[in-house]
């Protein structure tokens, strides 16, 4: 760093003379430009100040500002889902059936049974009830692996960089973590049996079309919308909400941000 700005004076001092005998040359500006130009790429020190006087942020005070951030957001959103009713009461995420199974809802509706379907949608979403807890792991061990570019990316990023970054990189390992917990809970909760006879009854009915679904599936993606959905929403809120940052070391760094 020392070697840039001395190569900046250099050029100032070899223009300042060639001005003072010749009016009109633009080498003093030349040389100012690039003292200007080299001095807005370098960056901060850690502890210096900025032109107004706030002090500048350390890329460790960053990474533990945002870390932590990350940290209580997930913690928040899985708490949130992962509750009773957290999927089947709220009617942003509440899951509903699969698209083809809208037609076995309807054609059942129409001879009194629509209580079979009802209770098959509220049972995945009971599965995914259970399956978000499992996702509180994953993402703190996504947090704790993430790079110093990753870290940066993301705090100069939207206010859903994060959660694109989750996205990319947990999806897999979400869905391969929660599985089991859903196939298990659907198996618990009696989905499957319920699948079952809902669609021997639907075929009880003449001429109605073949239907066969993946319910687990279909909960673990609905599942995941659901999770990344609020964890984008918690991002942006402590990014921008001062009540939302709830130690001292997300105040200074988001409030440095903001």
């Amino acid at each position: 760093m020392k070697s840039t700005y001395h190569l900046a004076l250099t050029l100032i001092l070899i223009a300042a003379p060639l001005q003072a005998h010749a009016q009109g040359s633009d080498l003093l500006k030349r040389g100012r430009g690039a003292l200007e130009s080299i001095t807005r790429s370098v960056p901060a020190l850690p502890g210096s100040k900025t032109e107004d006087g706030a002090a500048t942020l350390s890329l460790g005070e960053i990474a533990a500002g945002l870390r932590g951030a990350l940290k209580v957001g997930s913690v928040r959103v899985v708490a949130q889902v992962g509750a009773i009713d957290g999927f089947n009461a709220d009617p942003e995420i509440h899951i509903r059936l699969p698209d083809n199974m809208q037609r076995v809802q309807r054609s059942l509706s129409r001879i009194g049974l629509s209580s079979m379907v009802d209770d098959l949608e509220l049972k995945l979403n009971r599965a995914a009830e259970a399956a978000a807890p499992r996702a509180k792991q994953l993402f703190w061990d996504a947090i704790t692996q993430m790079t110093m570019e990753d870290i940066q990316a993301i705090y100069k990023g939207p206010k859903d960089a994060a959660t694109q970054y989750f996205r990319r990189t947990m999806s897999d390992p979400l869905r391969e973590t929660m599985r089991p917990v859903v196939d298990q809970t659907l198996q618990q909760v009696g989905a499957l049996r319920a699948y079952d006879e809902t669609i021997s009854r639907y075929k009880d009915i003449p001429f109605v079309p073949d239907v066969k679904a993946d319910l687990s599936t279909h909960v673990l993606d609905r599942a995941l919308e659901g999770l990344f959905l609020y964890l984008a929403r918690e991002e942006a809120a402590i990014r921008d909400q001062p009540i939302k940052r709830t130690t001292d070391i997300l105040k200074k760094v988001f409030g440095s941000a903001s």
